[in-house]
């Protein structure tokens, strides 16, 4: 943040919410101080990781004071999670940092205090469009939690049709580097029509 880059950055974001009011959530850098003002330009959300996930650990303070500031019907946790032996874990710091917290439905029931929806990535296979981890959509689906996005993984229509078919349309999804306009072969069109 402050860097030429960022506020580069952060101007064109700012023109896309201003142009799509309540349209977009938007992430990457956000804290109390700076959440404010995406929601203000437009914003519906804003999504949350290294504020409040950081150094393998959760930071409650920042967390209850990003409620505080935005109210949590604005906010979506970020829960980027590797598999360990002991389950599916947040991974922090760029996900090069695991914690020893298993993403449960416990602990997503203890976090829907604090937030309006979940965004789960699956870093083992977030940006390699070699597949989806079917196991971790199979958990997300199974429990009873707030609105759930799924990203990580996905590189063909099919693997969107089974997210669909596993969540029984309760996963929402994702779609990066496998988008034509990123260099893979997905059309958003198409997309769509699966959905």
């Amino acid at each position: 943040m402050g860097t030429p880059e960022y506020e580069a950055s952060k101007e064109e974001a700012v023109k896309a919410l201003k142009a799509y009011p309540g349209g977009f959530q938007i992430g990457g850098g956000i804290d109390a101080d700076s959440a404010a003002a995406f929601l203000d330009a437009g914003a519906s959300h804003v999504i949350v990781t290294s504020y409040v996930f950081k150094d393998g650990l959760i930071n409650y303070d920042n967390l209850k004071k990003l409620v505080d500031t935005v109210g949590k019907e604005h906010i979506v946790l970020d829960l980027s999670c590797k598999w360990t032996p002991l389950g599916y874990v947040i991974a922090t710091d760029r996900w090069q940092k695991l914690s020893h917290i298993a993403i449960t439905e416990a602990l997503m029931e203890e976090f829907g205090a604090y937030c309006d929806e979940f965004l789960i990535h699956a870093v083992d296979v977030e940006g390699k469009a070699e597949g989806i981890e079917r196991d971790l959509a199979e958990s997300l689906a199974a429990w009873e939690t707030l609105p759930v996005t799924y990203a990580g993984g996905v590189h063909s229509y099919n693997d969107i049709k089974l997210l669909k078919e596993i969540g029984d349309s309760k996963i929402n999804v994702t779609v990066g580097s496998a988008l034509k306009i990123f260099g893979g072969e997905l059309e958003i069109e198409e997309i769509l029509k699966l959905m």
